[in-house]
């Protein structure tokens, strides 16, 4: 038996499943490229600029002079864009969000949780456990005063001016009418996630840890049980995991080693409404027949 020949401009099997990879990442950021206004013009140029920036690092050593021309013949694109992308001035990097920190740290440390392991209502200022106190563990560069205006601002903390203490208004750092601070979360956690799987794809598959839970057949009045499920779960890592980490910042400091890794851990759920399948084919009388069980998965 013959097979013709894929037709010449035919992606190869594992090029094409790439491709669609890459259209499950994209069609997301196209919808809200539309939603927010972003025209293809502007999406365009900056896949350009990351095309010419992925090209740069895959060849560091390339001498000056061969530079231009050895990324051109890499992404297809014409020396004239290359040249223009390259000597464009750099984006300044976001600066440092003193805030989330001190919410972290609210939530996480042990000196500000009562016994039931909930954030404290902390006197504005005066000693340990105070907003002061908690606002200068994080940072000295900023004032008390400032930090706490900043979470006010952002909705995550309120001030009781009879009593002069603060409490913490939420669970988790969303600020609520800050688009600029969820559009840098969203550049900054989808962006990691994305690095991290794409360096294991790419390196031996076990540099960054990245797994997911997938399941189906569950019903509109299985989800709030399931968002309260994974927000425990949550609650539970975050609890464990940030005192740990700053132990381990900490004593970096103390031995003198350079920190210049940084890390991110996240947790991200997602559901949808199923699309209907096609109806299965007629069972034949020696096919058993049976309740159709419901999945679980772990890929």
């Amino acid at each position: 038996m013959t097979h013709d020949p894929p037709p010449p401009d035919s992606p190869a099997p594992e090029q094409q499943t790439l491709l669609e990879a890459l259209s499950a990442v994209l069609e997301p950021l196209a919808r809200l490229a539309v939603a927010r206004g972003v025209p293809y013009s502007a999406f365009e140029d900056l896949a350009k600029s990351a095309f010419v920036r992925a090209a740069h690092a895959a060849h560091p050593d390339l001498p000056e002079h061969r530079r231009v021309s050895r990324i051109s013949t890499t992404t297809g694109l014409s020396r004239r864009e290359v040249t223009r992308i390259v000597h464009a001035p750099e984006r300044p990097t976001p600066p440092r969000s003193h805030a989330s920190e001190v919410f972290a740290r609210w939530m996480t440390d042990p000196n500000y949780r009562d016994g039931r392991g909930r954030p404290l209502a902390l006197p504005r200022q005066g000693d340990a456990p105070s907003f002061e106190t908690l606002a200068h563990s994080v940072t000295r560069d900023v004032h008390p005063r400032s930090l706490l205006e900043e979470l006010v601002r952002l909705g995550m903390a309120t001030v009781d001016e009879a009593r002069d203490t603060v409490r913490l208004s939420h669970e988790a750092f969303v600020p609520r009418g800050d688009t600029d601070r969820m559009l840098r979360f969203l550049g900054d956690n989808v962006g990691d996630h994305l690095s991290g799987a794409v360096a294991n794809l790419l390196g031996s598959g076990s540099q960054h840890f990245e797994q997911a839970l997938f399941a189906d057949g569950l019903s509109d009045a299985s989800m709030p049980a399931f968002r309260e499920l994974v927000k425990t779960q949550w609650q539970m890592l975050r609890q464990a995991v940030v005192p740990a980490l700053q132990a381990l910042i900490d004593a970096d400091r103390e031995a003198g080693r350079t920190g210049d890794h940084r890390v991110r851990i996240g947790l991200y759920t997602y559901d949808a409404v199923q699309t209907p399948a096609a109806s299965p084919p007629p069972e034949t009388p020696k096919r058993a027949r049976g309740r159709p069980r419901k999945r679980t998965e772990e890929p």
